[in-house]
């Protein structure tokens, strides 16, 4: 495993000398808009391994995407490899269906410090929850991004994530407000997690469980998604969604698109630059 390979796949071409904040910042970026979250192996017939070399494979060399557990575990090894304070983290996502926490922890993340800051860093929640920025670990404080405004807040050594949801214009339809949850309001709940660190060891059992378990989301779709420069794409069975954020003053432009199997495997070739092994069932 090389670090300059690492660098050369998201195509961060700058110094990487200081292991400061806005390199942090500028890599975080570059790795969001060229590894897709995406759990493809599963709908090709692939297992996913949870070791570092497996991960560097698949990512760097085949130029795929991964889930959380993946991308996030080469982003833990990269940012170490250049020197930064890291270490993991594991979170609950929010439920929205039942408006409740997962009970176990199921997502992977990052706390970087510098010069005694925390932040976090999570490069694989994926879709329009992606943040674009490493975020500053501290309650209750709004953090507005290009996708919209971040917050953590803080109870008891639980930390919540959420974010300020914008409505969102799709043309078809004209302009309908966005309800993925139920709930009232504009606050979407995203996970919560403590600052207990963690070993990639932990995540082995959720590994292997997400990959047989027919109830979860990620067993259940073919998912591919990645940050733009202007928003994001998102493949979703045979459903393709491109999203621009802040097309209009707090409304973000989604347009749609069903696609045919055909199409499935083009469009994941041109917009999210993988070529896929093995045939995908979306």
């Amino acid at each position: 495993m090389n670090i300059q390979e690492y660098l050369a796949r998201i195509s961060y071409h700058e110094s990487h000398q200081d292991a400061d904040l806005q390199t942090l910042t500028v890599i975080f970026q570059h790795h969001i808009q060229a590894i897709p979250f995406e759990n493809l192996s599963m709908h090709c017939g692939e297992t996913i391994e949870l070791d570092l070399q497996s991960i560097y494979n698949k990512i760097v060399r085949k130029k795929r995407g991964g889930w959380c557990l993946e991308s996030n575990y080469l982003l833990f090894w990269a940012l170490q490899e250049l020197g930064y304070d890291i270490c993991i983290l594991g979170g609950n996502s929010y439920e929205p269906a039942t408006k409740t926490y997962t009970s176990e922890i199921n997502h992977i993340l990052l706390k970087v410090v510098i010069k005694g800051n925390s932040y976090i860093v999570d490069a694989a929640f994926g879709g329009a929850y992606q943040a674009w920025q490493p975020l500053m670990l501290i309650s209750g404080k709004d953090q507005a991004q290009t996708p919209g405004i971040f917050r953590f807040m803080e109870d008891n050594g639980t930390w919540y994530f959420e974010k300020v949801k914008r409505k969102h214009y799709i043309p078809e339809q004209q302009s309908v407000p966005f309800t993925d949850t139920p709930e009232l309001g504009n606050i979407r709940k995203i996970y919560t997690f403590t600052l207990k660190p963690r070993h990639i060891n932990d995540f082995q059992e959720l590994n292997a469980y997400l990959q047989v378990s027919p109830d979860n989301i990620l067993r259940k779709k073919s998912i591919c998604t990645l940050q733009t420069t202007e928003g994001l794409y998102a493949l979703v069975g045979w459903t393709f969604t491109e999203m621009k954020y802040n097309y209009m003053e707090d409304m973000d432009l989604v347009q749609i698109t069903t696609l045919t199997d055909e199409e499935v495997e083009k469009t994941l070739k041109d917009k999210f630059n993988i070529v896929l092994e093995n045939k995908l069932v979306p």
